[in-house]
């Protein structure tokens, strides 16, 4: 598969791991895709990443144990490969040679610990005071002085990573949201989600072609904007070829989500949202008093499964989306019982490519289970648009924001903490512009948001109620059978 398809080498590599683990599933797993898997993706002898081809292969070798589960007694999804991890800078506030020496003192006036002074007309840090505020750096008139962050580091909004003494990333797992922005951001690869492709292909094999049970895939709206070789419709022909007994839209989980959450907002008066399981972590773990905020209606892959598992109760149901974090809430009490698996985009493309099937020749297969404002709940101010427009329909007062990535959030929330926030209904979305920049989309960029308002415009269904009723009526004929 050509590189077109991802934005970076990493994402190429983690796809190619998972792509030769389901072939090596399709032909019996032993031990030895260990050594062959790692040597077929490397095969030397010159390296091409790293200092050597054994290096590489010895880091594919724990890529490979991420991509059958990870470490089962690690509870977080997402895991540091301490092999990958040795090339960053932690060197926190840098003076470069671009310093001239000046005479005007800038950053010696601005630092607020005096940290800084001029060594033979060269200013130098002393870092047993320096607290990495940053003030020097924007006060030098040359840009000469720079704040060294990791970008694993500088990505976690949640302050969930640190250096350890080995100067590896480390994850703090009792502040982690699970938002995978160090998974995108991590240069090296070196942090990682967990795959659980594997019980996504023992589902659909056990179900022995749908004839044991039915398995359905619901996917996330985010989509639309990812397989940009081909049309949606042609996707969906594709994963009934995976096996997938019927494919269903996360949107009208998401209209049924927007429909509780109105009267939940009515009702309440101030609520904040369920949709994005990262932005309800990080409420519980940084403002604990906010919780009783928190919306109590399950998030739209809840609602979505909720529904199949009562048309069906034998089904098995699997989520295909772009988020880190539906890794995690699909084990949670509130989802267990309704969603039996979660794989990513990345790991959809990598199936597809492992069993042969090349989407952009299938013909098409209808999508249209859900309404204008189910499908752009992928983008931040998805959920914004559809509350109002329900609290205008239902007759009360919505006041609402959209909150895109988590420093955003977080202004907001210190805001409704003290009181002071003229809002009542608070959307967040851990990833900046919403799912449609999840850590585990294929591809990132602004065209994303214009292909997701683009699938929003083309639903049958215009309105939520319009969307609730055809399943509520779904819902009956299947009770009279």
């Amino acid at each position: 598969m050509q590189n077109r398809l991802f934005d970076t080498t990493v994402q190429q590599i983690k796809y190619e791991v998972i792509k030769e683990l389901i072939k090596a599933y399709d032909n019996g797993l032993n031990n030895e895709i260990f050594h062959d898997i790692p040597i077929k993706i490397m095969p030397g002898p010159q390296a091409s990443l790293r200092c050597c081809v054994y290096k590489e292969r010895a880091i594919l070798q724990e890529r490979l144990k991420l991509a059958m589960g990870g470490d089962k007694d690690n509870k977080n999804v997402v895991e540091v490969i301490d092999i990958a991890c040795d090339e960053c800078p932690v060197d926190g506030v840098f003076v470069t040679p671009a310093c001239r020496g000046c005479i005007s003192h800038r950053c010696i006036e601005v630092c607020p610990k005096q940290a800084i002074k001029i060594e033979g007309k060269h200013a130098v840090v002393d870092k047993e005071k320096c607290i990495e505020c940053g003030r020097c750096t924007q006060a030098c008139p040359y840009n000469a002085i720079i704040l060294q962050k990791r970008p694993c580091v500088l990505s976690c909004k949640a302050n969930a990573i640190k250096v350890n003494a080995d100067k590896k990333a480390v994850i703090d797992n009792d502040k982690c949201v699970g938002c995978g922005a160090c998974v995108y951001q991590c240069p090296f690869g070196a942090i990682s989600d967990k795959s659980y492709i594997l019980d996504a292909l023992d589902i659909l094999k056990k179900s022995e072609n749908n004839t044991k049970y039915k398995v359905y895939a619901i996917i996330a709206p985010a989509i639309v904007a990812q397989f940009n070789y081909a049309r949606i419709e042609q996707v969906i022909t594709g994963m009934s070829k995976l096996g997938f007994f019927q494919v269903v839209e996360t949107a009208i989980g998401a209209d049924l989500t927007l429909d509780h959450e109105a009267d939940e907002l009515k009702e309440r008066g101030t609520l904040t949202t369920s949709c994005c399981p990262s932005f309800v972590k990080y409420i519980q773990i940084n403002f604990p008093e906010l919780a009783k905020y928190i919306s109590d209606t399950p998030s739209p892959m809840v609602m979505a499964g909720k529904l199949l598992k009562a048309l069906d109760p034998t089904g098995k149901v699997i989520f295909v989306g772009p988020c880190t974090s539906k890794k995690f809430e699909f084990k949670s009490d509130k989802a267990k019982d309704f969603i039996d698996c979660v794989i990513s985009f990345e790991e959809l493309q990598a199936f597809l490519d492992a069993r042969n099937i090349d989407v952009s020749t299938l013909p098409d297969t209808a999508l249209d289970n859900a309404s204008y404002y189910g499908r752009i709940f992928a983008r931040s101010g998805g959920i914004v648009e559809g509350v109002t427009a329900l609290a205008k329909e239902r007759g009360f007062e919505a006041k609402p924001i959209a909150m895109s990535g988590l420093d955003e959030c977080k202004k907001q929330l210190l805001m409704l903490k003290v009181n002071k926030s003229p809002y009542n209904f608070f959307e967040g979305m851990a990833c900046d512009g919403g799912c449609v920049n999840g850590a585990l989309c294929l591809h990132h960029g602004p065209k994303s948001l214009t292909d997701v308002n683009k699938y929003g415009a083309m639903a049958k269904e215009k309105t939520v109620e319009n969307s609730v009723k055809l399943y509520e009526l779904a819902k009956g004929n299947k009770s009279d059978e």
